[in-house]
């Protein structure tokens, strides 16, 4: 996995793209504006390159799916085929609806039968996605300090070598990796950003947690 590009450009995308900058991965950001691209080339220093959804795809060997779920199929229908056929996509959505939290508990568009990861893997068959960096802020996303101890970034994917790739790179990125199986796993995997983001909905409490899967 070198050259990664990266399809979105808020926090999410900006915190990955300088996360495998720092480790050494080649990366594109995409943006569909043009005055953007040139923005993010601004903020991400001189080794990254920026341009549209379509050309990040076809530089990239892995991608990173960092948009808004309700707009995650139409940004990857905007990259040619050929240019998803047999990639890895870490998908890092979460299906927040845009009703309001209700105590603190965000709305999901989706239901406990279908993930948005599992919408997308149908949508794209020939690409091979991997669920990740959904279940934390961004802030936390690279280098997370917790005093020594590494936090549990839970991934899921039908692909083993797509998964072993994104793997890898959470492992440089300070994350334990707790694999858990094949796509409907994200079923569960989703719904853990609606627990993450309890505190900071409640409280304004966004840096000091993540999760950990303890074994004996």
């Amino acid at each position: 996995m070198t050259n990664v590009g990266i399809i979105g450009s808020g926090v999410v995308g900006i915190a990955l793209a300088k996360g495998f900058i720092k480790y050494g991965y080649n990366v594109m950001i995409g943006s569909r504006d043009k005055a953007k691209q040139q923005e993010l080339l601004s903020s991400l220093g001189t080794t990254a390159r920026a341009g549209d959804f379509n050309e990040v795809a076809a530089f990239a060997d892995t991608i990173v799916l960092a948009v808004k779920a309700k707009g995650a199929i139409s940004a990857l229908a905007l990259c040619d085929a050929e240019n998803l056929k047999g990639k890895t996509i870490i998908d890092t959505t979460n299906p927040v609806d845009d009703l309001p939290p209700e105590n603190g508990v965000l709305r999901f568009f989706t239901n406990l039968d279908e993930s948005m990861m599992e919408q997308l893997q149908k949508a794209f068959p020939a690409a091979h996605f991997v669920k990740a960096f959904n279940s934390v802020g961004n802030g936390l996303m690279v280098d997370p300090d917790f005093g020594g101890v590494k936090p549990s970034m839970f991934i899921c994917g039908n692909n083993e070598n797509a998964k072993k790739e994104v793997g890898e790179a959470i492992t440089r990125f300070g994350w334990e990796v707790a694999d858990m199986g094949a796509m409907e796993a994200a079923r569960a995997i989703e719904p853990l950003c609606m627990l993450w983001c309890i505190p900071g909905l409640r409280e304004n409490e966004w840096m000091g947690h993540a999760f950990k899967m303890l074994k004996k």
